[in-house]
């Protein structure tokens, strides 16, 4: 079973439910997403073992072929080629590899190379459990591309806990596609609710049932559980606001090294997860 960990915006605790997800099933996979700025290595202090060049496919004009006229900067939406009188320049940092430049040039002047823009980490946490990250290389843009690389190495039979990139954008809707399950992390405030309806608005259209974690619940605030009976959302776990959590976190410590009490929890939630994809699809998908 294959299970996202999300939130609508940084800084509310998902990569420390993530995290805490892992421990307390103790084996399987996790997949650090958030390819960007991946810090759940931090956490669960892994041993790498593995690294894997990531690579994008870039358009190479043969200047002998071009005639210039500019088929291929009118297709790309992305601004990544530019025509100017007798010369073409190719802005490798905004180009995403779709190659429909090399399709649509009517010369066959266009071929394409492999352009290095990130790297795959492997290792292992705790003798058991599989670590995957990937990384994006500073001002590279085709994050969808490190992400997408990543789940390749997703062993189906595997529970896999995905650490998702924060936000509703490219980033996540890459992480959580083919995912059976959700966790939305978020916490009592107004926005934390904002970030919450777009987020559930972003799943529902991609059909990936989703239920809510509220983090550092006690402010008084009830936006939260009023959308969540409105939508009829599940609140599948309440995490206190907790000077004890902050301080340990600050520290590099995961939730269940913290309080113990959390892996129990987070084991029987996942438990309930299998068993609901189970019982609505007959099977993980």
């Amino acid at each position: 079973m294959m299970v996202a960990v999300a939130s609508g915006k940084g800084g509310t605790g998902k990569t420390t439910v993530a995290t805490g997800l892992a421990l307390a099933w103790g084996w399987g996979q996790f997949l650090d997403c958030d390819v960007e700025e991946p810090n759940a290595h931090l956490l669960l202090r892994p041993e790498i073992r593995h690294w894997q060049k990531v690579y994008l496919y870039v358009p190479q004009v043969n200047p002998q072929l071009c005639t210039y006229c500019g088929e291929c900067a009118q297709f790309c939406r992305y601004n990544a080629l530019a025509v100017i009188r007798e010369s073409v320049t190719v802005f490798y940092e905004l180009c995403h590899g779709c190659g429909g430049c090399t399709l649509v040039c009517p010369e066959k002047a266009i071929m394409e190379f492999p352009r290095e823009i990130g790297v795959l980490e492997k290792g292992i946490v705790r003798g058991r459990i599989q670590f995957l990250q990937g990384r994006l290389h500073l001002g590279e843009m085709a994050t969808a591309t490190v992400i997408g690389e990543l789940k390749r190495l997703v062993d189906p039979q595997e529970m896999v806990i995905l650490d998702a990139p924060p936000g509703t954008a490219t980033p996540l809707v890459a992480t959580v596609e083919g995912s059976d399950y959700c966790l939305l992390v978020t916490e009592p405030t107004p926005f934390g609710l904002h970030d919450l309806e777009a987020s559930v608005a972003v799943l529902r259209q991609l059909n990936i049932p989703c239920g809510v974690i509220i983090n550092r619940e006690g402010t008084g605030y009830t936006g939260i559980e009023e959308f969540c009976a409105r939508e009829e959302l599940p609140i599948l776990l309440r995490i206190p606001e907790d000077r004890c959590i902050a301080e340990g976190y600050a520290r590099g410590k995961t939730l269940v090294e913290i309080e113990p009490a959390y892996e129990m929890q987070l084991r029987k939630l996942l438990h309930h997860l299998a068993q609901t994809v189970t019982t609505d699809t007959g099977g993980p998908r």
